[in-house]
């Protein structure tokens, strides 16, 4: 039998391990691998956890198949109903409670939940700046309203220009219906647009909390390697370039605002949950299957305009998720949907974060690496390995 070949060869005494050596000898950068735990979990905390897993399979639904469904439920169902009449429900009567309630405030109850949720993620993700929020995130909820104002009071304005009252000498709709006729027009859905609206709002505003808990670990690691006084250029922490006071400010905003951003996301997955439910209401039993499908198409156009092309752009705003450092980085949440949940704020961030650009990165397993580029003689061959950077390993 042959003998193992050695692990390790100590350079200053020429012998061979089978073990890394410890000791209070070994430096830093020999004794890699050293790193603070993880405090104990709850049992609470390990159900809040599976509640938000399970809320992020919802809401993270691949979202380009969730535009597909929208608009061929809005053609297909609403074309079947308006030929052969769906049997009549609960939903199917105005005054039903999620109606009145939920939908006619629909922006109101989005608005609830967003704002919040967009205030605490993003002032935590800049490190308290203030005029960064204001500057960068708060004009997504500006903007989302104001297509909401724009689109609902265009959708009106057509049905009452355009349109007649069933009874001879009533030029306006507000006469018309208040002596108790009926109004015909082209009454664009304002449901199902709101409907559709909200719910890609809620999507694409919920996606800060993809990797929300990585940020924990990550200051762990950074105060720990700032403590020991380590500046490791290999370092992959998207906090390795905060300064003391970004770092004081993110711990402190990240445990004073993680449970309530927790409870607002299971909120917001919630009501996205309903606002769908809602919609296959309207689909069945409200509006002509025209009027419906073009209030579709709007909503989708006005969210792509917004969330593919205006906010990945270099034009202010950001997308949802970006800040002073990158944590979404390599993202591996994400049900294999990457294309649907991080990959445009994900790219987008990278080019305005300060992310300093990593070369000959050294391969790791588990967060440590697999080798280092330190020479380290072979005592079985005499071939070596030089990496791009000319290094001899």
């Amino acid at each position: 039998m042959s003998k193992r070949r050695p692990l390790r060869t100590n350079l200053n005494t020429g012998l061979n391990k089978n073990f890394r050596p410890g000791g209070p000898d070994i430096t830093r950068g020999e004794a890699r691998g050293t790193r603070p735990t993880a405090p104990p979990t709850s049992i609470r905390e390990i159900l809040v956890m599976m509640i938000i897993h399970v809320c992020k399979k919802t809401i993270f639904f691949d979202i380009n198949l969730k535009v597909a469904l929208y608009l061929g439920s809005l053609f297909l169902v609403s074309l079947i109903g308006d030929f052969i009449p769906f049997p009549k429900t609960y939903f199917a009567r105005s005054d039903n409670l999620f109606n009145v309630y939920f939908v006619k405030v629909g922006w109101g109850w989005t608005l609830l939940f967003t704002v919040p949720f967009l205030t605490m993620t993003s002032y935590t993700l800049c490190c308290g700046d203030l005029k960064k929020l204001l500057r960068h995130h708060a004009p997504r909820i500006a903007i989302a309203t104001f297509f909401w104002f724009f689109w609902t009071k265009l959708f009106n304005m057509i049905e009452t220009t355009y349109g007649r009252c069933t009874i001879k000498g009533f030029n306006s709709k507000s006469q018309c219906l208040k002596a108790g006729h009926l109004w015909n027009g082209f009454d664009i859905s304002g449901h199902a647009f709101i409907l559709i609206h909200s719910s890609l709002v809620l999507i694409e505003e919920a996606r800060p909390i993809i990797k929300w808990e990585s940020i924990k670990e990550h200051l762990r690691n950074e105060l720990h390697d700032r403590s020991i006084s380590e500046q490791s250029q290999r370092s992959t922490n998207p906090l390795r370039n905060l300064s003391e006071d970004q770092v004081k400010n993110l711990q402190f905003l990240y445990d004073r605002f993680t449970p309530v951003i927790r409870t607002l996301f299971i909120g917001m997955s919630h009501l996205q949950l309903l606002w769908d439910i809602m919609l296959v209401g309207t689909m069945l039993y409200y509006h002509r299957m025209i009027e419906k499908f073009l209030s579709g198409i709007i909503a989708i156009l006005t969210w792509y305009f917004c969330y593919r092309f205006w906010y990945p752009s270099s034009i202010l705003p950001e997308p949802a998720g970006c800040g002073v450092f990158l944590y979404q980085r390599d993202n591996k949440d994400t049900f294999r949907r990457a294309n649907s949940m991080t990959s445009f704020s994900a790219a987008t961030c990278g080019t305005r974060a300060n992310v300093t650009p990593t070369t000959n990165t050294v391969p790791t397993f588990m967060g440590m690496p697999l080798y280092t580029k330190s020479k380290v003689p072979s005592p079985s061959s005499s071939t070596q390995l030089v990496n791009p950077s000319n290094d001899t390993l």
